[in-house]
């Protein structure tokens, strides 16, 4: 699997999506540090809301094969300057969180990242699922078995058996 390091700003859904990711039970957790951890790295969103602290994004980025810009889908307005990705030399990939939301325009947000740079847009809800397998499927490399294909081969094995 690829290593994605997550940024944007706070409240944006990074550790809920790292969450998300990991299988794990989704709780709030303010994060504090850069967490390396596995395939993800999650980031304080007072990264990309700090210019001082931004370039420190760029720095991290080198740790990462892909580094993923987050915005909500209920965001006002962008923190991302246009043509921002090119301060770091990975592949960067727009990532448009909390499309569950009543009030969420997940459309605006993903122009707003297209103006950033990017050129993949993903639509998640950390919640109901919905657009985690794809993210899944974009980090995969060759000779990755993902959970689901795994308990596909073993449903195949045992109907052969049968």
């Amino acid at each position: 699997m690829r290593k994605i390091m997550l940024a944007g700003r706070s409240g944006a859904g990074k550790t809920t999506l790292t969450q998300a990711l990991r299988g794990e039970r989704l709780t709030y957790h303010k994060t504090q540090y850069v967490d390396f951890t596995g395939a993800l790295i999650d980031t304080p969103g007072e990264y990309v809301e700090t210019k001082r602290l931004g370039y420190a994004l760029a720095l991290y980025s080198y740790e990462a094969d892909v580094v993923g810009l987050l915005l909500s889908a209920t965001e006002p307005f962008s923190l991302y300057p246009p043509c921002c990705t090119c301060m770091v030399n990975r592949e960067v990939i727009g990532i448009v969180t909390k499309i569950d939301e009543p009030d969420s325009r997940p459309q605006l947000a993903a122009e707003w990242l297209r103006l950033a740079g990017c050129k993949k847009i993903f639509f998640v809800s950390s919640y109901t699922g919905e657009g985690i397998p794809e993210i899944f499927d974009y980090l995969k490399e060759d000779g990755d078995v993902l959970p689901w294909e795994k308990q596909k081969k073993q449903l195949k094995t045992t109907k052969k058996s049968n």
